[in-house]
């Protein structure tokens, strides 16, 4: 061990603390050492001790002593002996540093504090490891030698400055075998040892084997494994499976699919590398055909960019090279092929020459005039079709066609002036087709100007002019005429002569004139006539009515036909109403009247015959009457204009007695209830109360026939009456008279 001393310089015996000088040598101590343990360090001394005539402890401080890792150094507190209790990892911790403290025993002096480092000493106790495992890397298959391809790194937790930690590299194994790749020893670098011997479509990937040492070398070692890709470069051409090919497209078809070209490649498959590149260098001069690259990179399409025509050419050939989307590694031989492409005739339509056809001709051409000859040539020239004629569109009828020759005539009276007629033009759509078994058809256009001639008077257009009573000014009028500008102004327009003494016309533009009262007018409508004449002096009579209303100057209002059609929507509200509430009135009396009454058959108890009085005799001899109980409860059908109260509520009938009720207190109460009855007609009506004669369900007695007419009556019914009418019904019945 090492013996650590500090001199003391000579002083009072006063209690101060002085700062010595420690004499501590250099410490270190070796890692990973074995023991035994405690092991001694160093023995630290004060060289004051002897002055101040007194003995001196020790104690230490710091990392490694009282605080973690604590208790791996300790000090004899007398003797100032420092000890190490295990053994050190430099890899843990590469040095120490502890506080030394010395002072009296009974702390009437004490030294100040001093430093200690402790540096472990390394041992190669750690291999080099490698940074990742394995190692990824790639190459181009073209690339030049010495080309840096990855660089392998190891890690040695050893000193490094010392050999311990100093790593070198080398291979150890290739696969394949070959010396492909060769290694930097310092930097472990791999690299391509020569040129020219990578081909990644003979060998796609290099697994390598590389081995890190410490000590130069020659110390402990750890293996790391190393795979690189070889990567592709475009060294292969693109080549057609077939030098010739072949292919067909109905003429006219743009976008049409000709022929379909596939090739082959060595190179890595969906990579630019790969993917084929196509153009036609020759027969395609003006430009009918389009070739593209399919969507697998490996097909060329071929596609027409416009309609082809048969009768021009029936027949391509085009020849074709194919390349790579990217340029060649290296210099190749290009693949080409030829495509000979066949256009099918197919039936064309007929065509217009020219597809508009404009002509103009006087809109009232006759009718069966020639007004043009308007043909369609057929492209099919080999096919000798024949092409006739028909008009796809005449909205107004106009016109006719022949069908064989194309001659457009006149059907009827054509106008100018009809709706039909935009921009004083006419068109009319022709449809030409042929007689080919599947008919193709074509159109054209033509286009119509009709010139104008005089044929319309000018008119006005207003039919009713408001006009104020009071301050009156003039009202305006416009002339119109349908006609073109050669046939239409400048206008002259006059008043018939009986107008004139009232009313003067002025004059304020072609189209527009002016109509003043000569004198003060009273209210109420008037009616003009008004002769307008047109340039060619064309002319026609037009009535106006001026309405004077009771108003001033320009501020004109006129309320007559305000009130009028307000007038006329409050009656009609009124009548609908009236229509309605006798409607609902006939309803009503409908289902009281036109109900019958059905009576029940009178008890044939003698008590009750007994209230049975007969009071139907009246003057007149034997014309009595009968009285029908079911024509007093149903009233006849006689109607009054007079309208009940709308709110009057609804009155009931009896229809018949109830049970054990007197008959004169029945019929009675309806008549009380007919009398408060607002439905009912008025007293001074002509009403029926009785029903007599033919018809009638039991004939009044004077209608009694003699025994032999008793044939078409049964009276046998009269037996049940009673005593009182047994007589008669044997009399009438059939039974002899036993009076």
């Amino acid at each position: 061990y090492q013996t650590a001393r500090f001199v003391i310089p000579k002083t009072s015996n006063s209690m101060i603390r002085r700062k010595r000088a420690w004499l501590i040598p250099p410490v270190s101590i070796s890692e990973n050492d074995k023991g035994p343990f405690p092991k001694e360090v160093v023995k630290m001394k004060s060289t004051a001790a002897a002055s101040i005539n007194a003995a001196l402890i020790y104690k230490i401080t710091g990392p490694g002593a009282d605080q973690p890792p604590k208790g791996l150094f300790r000090v004899d507190k007398y003797s100032g002996m420092l000890w190490v209790t295990k053994g050190l990892d430099r890899e843990e911790t590469e040095e120490y540093t502890i506080t030394i403290h010395a002072s009296a025993e009974d702390q009437s002096y004490t030294e100040t504090p001093v430093k200690l480092t402790i540096k472990v000493i390394d041992q190669n106790d750690n291999k080099p490891l490698c940074t990742q495992n394995p190692f990824m890397g790639e190459v181009l298959e073209r690339a030049k030698q010495y080309v840096p391809v990855i660089q392998v790194t190891a890690k040695d937790i050893d000193d490094p400055e010392t050999a311990n930690g100093v790593v070198r590299y080398k291979l150890v194994r290739q696969e394949p075998i070959g010396g492909v790749f060769r290694i930097d020893p310092a930097s472990g670098v791999i690299s391509l040892a020569t040129r020219g011997v990578l081909d990644r479509e003979t060998q796609t990937v290099y697994k390598l084997a590389v081995e890190a040492a410490d000590m130069d070398g020659h110390g402990l070692s750890s293996t790391c494994v190393v795979i690189i890709n070889i990567t592709d470069s475009n060294d292969h051409a693109p080549k057609f499976s077939q030098r010739k090919y072949a292919g067909t497209v109905q003429e006219n078809k743009a976008g049409g699919i000709v022929a379909r070209l596939d090739v082959t490649d060595r190179d890595e498959p969906l990579t630019v590398n790969s993917v084929a590149k196509f153009t036609i260098i020759q027969g395609n001069e003006k430009g009918f055909f389009n070739i593209s690259t399919g969507p697998s990179g490996m097909e060329g399409i071929i596609t027409t960019s416009k309609g082809l025509n048969f009768e021009q050419a029936n027949s391509f050939s085009l020849l074709v090279v194919v390349e790579n989307e990217v340029p060649f590694a290296v210099p190749l031989v290009t693949s080409n092929a030829t495509i000979t492409i066949t256009v099918q005739d197919v039936n064309e339509p007929p065509v217009f020459e020219p597809a508009e056809k404009r002509i103009m001709i006087l809109e009232d051409l006759a009718v069966g005039s020639t007004i043009s000859k308007y043909t369609a040539n057929d492209p099919d020239t080999a096919r000798e079709q024949k092409i006739r004629y028909k008009l796809l569109q005449d909205f107004a009828n106009w016109l006719e066609i022949t069908e064989d020759t194309g001659v457009i005539r006149v059907r009827s009276s054509l106008d100018r002036e009809a709706s039909f007629i935009r921009n004083e033009q006419y068109t009319v759509l022709v449809l030409a087709y042929d007689n080919d078994d599947e008919p193709t058809t074509g159109t054209g256009t033509l286009v119509i100007k009709l010139l104008d001639i005089n044929d319309n008077a000018p008119v006005l257009e207003e039919r009713r002019v408001p006009m104020c009573l009071k301050e009156p000014k003039p009202v305006r009028l416009t002339i119109t005429d349908p006609d073109g500008p050669e046939n239409g102004p400048p206008f002259i327009i006059e008043l018939h002569k009986e107008y004139q003494s009232n009313w003067t016309i002025i004059r304020n533009s072609s189209s527009l004139v002016w109509l003043n009262p000569l004198r003060r007018l009273a209210l109420g409508d008037y009616s003009l006539v008004l002769r307008v004449y047109d340039s060619k002096m064309l002319f026609q009579d037009s009535s106006i009515i001026v309405e004077v209303c009771d108003c001033s100057g320009d501020d004109v209002t006129c309320f007559s036909g305000i009130y009028a059609a307000a007038a006329d929507i409050t009656l009609s509200i009124y009548v609908l109403a009236a229509i309605l509430l006798l409607l609902l009135l006939l309803l009503l009396l409908k289902r009281r009247c036109g109900r019958k009454v059905h009576w029940e058959q009178f008890s044939q108890t003698e008590e009750d015959r007994d209230n049975i009085l007969c009071y139907n005799e009246e003057g007149g001899g034997e014309q009595d009457q009968d009285f029908d109980m079911v024509l007093l409860c149903s009233r006849p059908e006689v109607f009054s204009t007079y309208i009940a109260p709308t709110a009057s509520p609804m009155v009931f009938y009896r229809q018949h007695p109830d049970e054990n009720e007197d008959i004169e207190n029945f019929i009675y109460e309806n008549l009380c209830t007919e009398d408060d009855d607002h439905y009912v007609v008025l007293y001074d009506s002509v009403l029926v109360f009785a029903h007599e004669g033919e018809g009638s369900e039991a004939g009044s007695l004077s209608s009694l026939q003699s025994s032999i007419s008793d044939g078409d009556q049964d009276f046998q019914h009269l037996q049940n009456w009673g005593p009182q009418f047994r007589r008669l019904a044997d009399m009438y019945a059939g039974g002899e008279d036993n009076m």
